[in-house]
Parts: structure tokens; C-alpha cells; sequence
């Protein structure tokens, strides 16, 4: 696949990937356009061991992460821009809901190990397939849907706690 073909089929799904990531439109736009960028001059150490949907979602997530660094040591990151998982169609009482939902599951997802954080946000934010999460970690799609179903347990046991707390 040429880079342009790649570039016009995967550039959207890129840019919700890291929308949902970041919260923020511009964020997006300007991590999707350094994802292409630095794929643009990497494409030849492209393996083809996974979907290039998925070697492109991987380098905006990391890009993201960076931006994420660099922007924490230029100034105090606020932890509601990490993730927003408000949907814009959404009543604004059901949206307000929903944030302070997102929130506590943001905060969540802080305290949880790898790989089920990260099995966690590509299944979600991403809407990768068992498969696809497998490829990335060198693991069976098996692996990826039972670490994604205990990362979802934890996350719904943490917020039962905080339930209970109130």
C-alpha cells in the first residue's frame, strides 16, 4: 500500500483515535499530522507484522504520550485533558453525567498496570479487535480479550468502592 492510499484511508481513524485520547480537537489534528509525518519517513521500516491501521494508531499514541511529557514539564497538565470520553450527541445533563463517569474512570486507569491500561484504551478509544490488540503486544487475540475483560473488571470494582464511599 502506497503511503498516500494509507494516508486517505487511515487518516480519520487516526484522528478519533487520538480525539478520544486527548479530548481535544486541535490536539488531534496536530498529533495526526505528526503521526503521518513521522510515518512518511518511516513507512520503510514498516514490517507488515500487524495492520498498518494499527502501526499508525501505535505512533499517534506514542506522539500523544510525547506531547503529553513535553507539555507536563512546560506546565502543570490538567488531568481532565488526558481523556474525555463525552460524545458531542449527547444531552448536555446526560453529558455532564457522563463526564464525571469519564473522570472517575480516568482517574482509574491511572492506578491500573500495564498491559491493562493500555489493552484497555486500544480496545476503547481505539476500537481495535482482540486481534489486532494481540498483534501489538506479540500476544494471541485470546490474550487481548481476557486482559481486556480484567482490566474491565478492575475498573468496575474501583468504581463500586468509590460508589461505596459516598
Amino acid at each position: 500500500m502506497e503511503f498516500e492510499e494509507a494516508y486517505r484511508k487511515y487518516f480519520n481513524d487516526v484522528y478519533l483515535y487520538v480525539r478520544r485520547l486527548s479530548g481535544d480537537e486541535h490536539i488531534a489534528e496536530e498529533i495526526t499530522s505528526d503521526t503521518f509525518y513521522k510515518a512518511l519517513y518511516s513507512i520503510n521500516k514498516f514490517r507488515g507484522d500487524c495492520d498498518i491501521r494499527v502501526w499508525l494508531c501505535q505512533i499517534a499514541k506514542n506522539s500523544y504520550f510525547a506531547y503529553i511529557k513535553k507539555r507536563r514539564n512546560t506546565a502543570n497538565l490538567d488531568d481532565e485533558e488526558v481523556l474525555n470520553l463525552i460524545d458531542d450527541k449527547i444531552l448536555i445533563d446526560d453529558a455532564i453525567i457522563q463526564k464525571d463517569e469519564s473522570m472517575q474512570i480516568k482517574k482509574i486507569l491511572h492506578t491500573i498496570s500495564e498491559p491493562y491500561r493500555e489493552v484497555f484504551m486500544w480496545r476503547v478509544f481505539a476500537e481495535l479487535s482482540f486481534k489486532q490488540i494481540g498483534q501489538i503486544f506479540g500476544k494471541s487475540d485470546n490474550w487481548a480479550c481476557v486482559t481486556y475483560h480484567r482490566s474491565k473488571a478492575m475498573i468496575q470494582q474501583r468504581l463500586e468502592e468509590k460508589g461505596n464511599e459516598k
